[in-house]
């Protein structure tokens, strides 16, 4: 592709370097750029997103993948609109809920397809990440100050992991990785964490749209469930939040301290949403949401 002029991107967490670019017809393009021994990932997850795309989710195309002088690229469509949790926040009730919902629908369909029969078996392998992430937390100079109570649903409940079904994931589903274009239509964008495993883990990240509208992420479950959701989910969402929040902590020391005070403060949103980790139905999703126009306190089975 030839393009005529290049504009550096700076936002996101990844170690890719992004740019937007404009072809001859004036036509904007995002262009990722890895280091060369990222090629077989980055080719992998490239396929991936053709087929994302061709089950028609509303998302940044794959349009073109290579190699060039500094490393492996792709190239993507560009998406005209306002951040998700920026815009979000600022709407009616109704239409957060209803953009959750629409958020809940995308993810069901992304989870369509089926991970590899090689795949490890999911209990296996994931009570080894969680293994791995306590022993890190354990060694970790700052603690929370309930943390064991993160420790104490993950020992207690791993049995809830034992035949759980994989699917592709996203990687990193949440209001920060969407966009309402100029439309108003929801669509996904940075694909780049995509893999494998229980496609009720891909909620981990749902405590970024709970924090900044309850209500996106109440629609977000009934979406993806259709207002049916089955009491093993609750449970299961305990324990994959209290993993993330147990890696968050010394994920952020080297990010600085402003990261290291994010994460203390979503700490405490967790437990406190979680009654320290006593309940599994987080408040945001039981409290009244009358103001919203939508009628959707405990739609949970069992709930």
């Amino acid at each position: 592709m030839v393009f005529s002029s290049k504009e550096p991107i700076h936002e996101g967490w990844s170690d890719d370097k992004k740019y937007c670019i404009t072809d001859e017809k004036g036509e904007r393009f995002l262009l990722r750029v890895s280091d060369m021994v990222q090629y077989d990932a980055k080719h992998s997850a490239f396929f991936m997103m053709q087929r994302v795309a061709s089950l028609g989710i509303p998302m940044c195309l794959p349009v073109e993948f290579g190699t060039c002088d500094e490393g492996v690229y792709s190239i993507q469509t560009w998406i005209n609109g306002e951040n998700a949790e920026k815009v979000v926040p600022l709407l009616s009730g109704t239409e957060q809920y209803d953009y959750g919902l629409e958020a809940g629908r995308i993810l069901r369909t992304i989870h369509s397809i089926p991970a590899p029969d090689s795949q490890e078996d999911w209990s296996v392998r994931f009570n080894r990440k969680m293994d791995n992430k306590i022993r890190k937390y354990g060694e970790c100079p700052i603690k929370y100050p309930k943390g064991q109570a993160f420790i104490d649903y993950i020992n207690a409940n791993r049995h809830v992991l034992n035949g759980r079904p994989q699917t592709y994931q996203h990687g990193d589903y949440h209001i920060g990785n969407m966009m309402i274009d100029q439309n108003g239509k929801l669509c996904i964008i940075d694909f780049d964490r995509s893999d494998f495993g229980d496609p009720w883990e891909e909620f981990n990240r749902i405590v970024w749209c709970a924090q900044k509208s309850p209500l996106f992420a109440s629609g977000m479950v009934d979406g993806y469930f259709d207002s049916h959701v089955p009491l093993d989910f609750w449970k299961l969402l305990a324990l994959y939040i209290s993993g993330n929040a147990l890696s968050s902590v010394y994920w952020a020391i080297p990010y600085g301290e402003d990261e290291v005070n994010i994460m203390l403060e979503q700490a405490e949103n967790i437990l406190a949403w979680f009654d320290d980790m006593t309940n599994t139905v987080p408040t945001w999703y039981t409290q009244d949401s009358a103001a919203s126009g939508q009628s959707h306190k405990s739609r949970s089975e069992g709930t």
